[in-house]
């Protein structure tokens, strides 16, 4: 079937990143099709749709067990040529399909990063049993829709994206709650800094540029050093007990006093279409 075929999408659940699905398709003249038992939902539903509406013109619980009965009905109910894509931020698909008796390998991952209305990038990730044709039939679907969806060949628990984040967080977590840095300056560094370079060339790209152009002289210039690096990080590890979550906590409502979240919200969603229109202007993808 022709992409050009495609008229209407389902979407099921209307939380943060349902909602922002749901708000992309529609911008893109597609129908939509929004099932969520929450009786609240469609009033929350058409509110996020007037307050993000105006940027785009200038999905279901993380539960695994919900998960496994919601495909297995999905698998059961819709057309075999249905490719049928899951938002989860971080449960690889292979870990939910063990009672899709019909048709598993047209079941994939497609996770984006939030708000999927505007941040651009999504990681397909099949499972062992996906069939080519489908992983590529919904990077061609992501692709229509503007997005950038990037294939991630084998499945491991928080795909790439969040692998990455997850590892900057925790070291972020660990120098906040012992005092190194402020929670405000913390932020800064990477906005101000690392956030900057890696928006354009990304990391491993930024160390070949710092490096004039050869990555393998960087690597032979910091590596020792950054091993020194990596063993006082797994000393200072956050480990998510009680007493470095309270400090964590404490120093970042701090930070959280002087925010008002929706204008914030509004203005970085704002911001981001203009960062993304002057990269592409500047030869950046």
């Amino acid at each position: 079937m022709s992409l050009s075929a495609i008229k209407t999408v389902g979407v099921i659940g209307t939380g943060v990143i349902g909602s922002s699905w749901i708000a992309l398709f529609l911008s893109k003249g597609l129908r939509v099709i929004v099932t969520d038992p929450n009786p609240e939902a469609p009033e929350k539903l058409s509110k996020f749709l007037a307050d993000v509406w105006p940027s785009l013109e200038r999905n279901g619980p993380e539960r695994l067990e919900f998960k496994r009965k919601l495909f297995a009905r999905l698998d059961q109910r819709t057309p075999a040529d249905t490719v049928i894509c899951s938002s989860s931020s971080g449960i690889p698909s292979s870990q939910f399909i063990s009672e899709c008796q019909r048709h598993p390998e047209r079941i994939l991952i497609g996770h984006p990063f939030n708000p999927p209305h505007v941040v651009p990038l999504v990681e397909v990730v099949p499972h062992p049993g996906t069939e080519p044709k489908h992983v590529m039939k919904a990077m061609e679907f992501y692709r229509s829709l503007g997005r950038e969806p990037v294939l991630v060949a084998e499945e491991c628990p928080g795909f790439v994206g969040n692998r990455l984040q997850g590892a900057l967080l925790c070291e972020a977590y660990s120098l906040v709650s012992r005092g190194v840095i402020s929670a405000s300056d913390l932020d800064l560094v990477m906005t101000s800094a690392l956030g900057l370079r890696w928006a354009l060339t990304g990391p491993l790209t930024t160390n070949s540029l710092g490096a004039g152009g050869s990555f393998h002289a960087l690597l032979k210039h910091l590596g020792p050093a950054m091993v020194e690096w990596r063993e006082d990080m797994d000393k200072h590890r956050f480990n998510f007990k009680a007493n470095e979550v309270a400090s964590l906590v404490e120093r970042v409502e701090k930070l959280e006093e002087t925010l008002d979240v929706r204008d914030l919200q509004r203005k970085r969603d704002a911001a981001l279409i203009e960062l993304l229109k002057m990269k592409a202007q500047a030869g950046f993808h």
